[in-house]
């Protein structure tokens, strides 16, 4: 694992090839993988604009792969990828880990096998590349790495939170929609228990959810009314 503060010329070299990309400027491949620990002139800028690549190349290319699907279903597909876990995985195929600039304190924490330096760090790479060459460049880059992800997503209904499926599955029998009330608060402000009945009067079920927040109670407690509300319309 590479701790030094700057990397030579043959660890860039190995990076382009795992890129199958060429610098132009390879100060720009340095930037990109020097994290904020390191010094003053780091990879935020170019993240940010690796970011807002990342986002509009996935766009683009669901929006081709998927041509009826809505705006909602798209967005939560580009959701699932672009999100920390998908960079990551990207982050991993390129052993990125290996060429981090980090600061001391990040080096001896670790910082080169955290998820989100290396996520973030994906982004910045994609930034540097786009500054290095130009946007088709970088979109061919950016499939190349998200290929498998591309040829793997997951169906966009699974990918709805748990309320939101149950509104739909109720909706799609023409019935009411389900009813959440808080039930019971533990703890004190800074370390509450929240538990939430989820209620379906028509179908006669009631369900609990308990969580750190009202939200997270609620989501749990659709998410176990779900298959029993399943089950239901099966025998119907």
């Amino acid at each position: 694992m590479s701790k030094k503060p700057n990397l030579s010329q043959p660890e860039l070299s190995r990076l382009e090839e795992a890129l199958n990309y060429q610098f132009q400027n390879s100060d720009l491949l340095k930037e990109s993988v020097t994290h904020r620990s390191a010094g003053a002139k780091n990879n935020e800028r170019l993240e940010f604009l690796g970011d807002s690549i990342l986002n509009f190349v996935i766009a683009a290319e669901l929006f081709t792969r998927y041509p009826t699907s809505s705006e909602g279903d798209l967005s939560r597909l580009r959701a699932s990828l672009v999100n920390k876990e998908g960079l990551f995985l990207v982050s991993q195929d390129l052993n990125l880990g290996n060429y981090l600039i980090l600061g001391s304190g990040e080096l001896k924490s670790g910082g080169y096998r955290r998820n989100s330096i290396l996520a973030d760090t994906v982004e910045a790479v994609f930034g540097a590349v786009y500054m290095d060459s130009d946007l088709e460049r970088c979109r061919m880059l950016i499939l190349q790495l998200y290929h498998f992800q591309l040829e793997n997503v997951p169906d966009a209904d699974s990918l709805k939170d748990p309320k939101t499926r149950l509104q739909e599955l109720l909706q799609s029998r023409k019935l009411g929609l389900p009813e959440y009330n808080v039930i019971e608060i533990l703890g004190k402000a800074h370390n509450q228990q929240f538990t939430v009945n989820c209620n379906i009067k028509k179908l006669e079920l009631t369900t609990q959810g308990s969580a750190s927040n009202r939200r997270k109670a609620e989501q749990l407690a659709a998410n176990n009314i779900i298959p029993l509300v399943m089950d239901i319309f099966k025998k119907k």
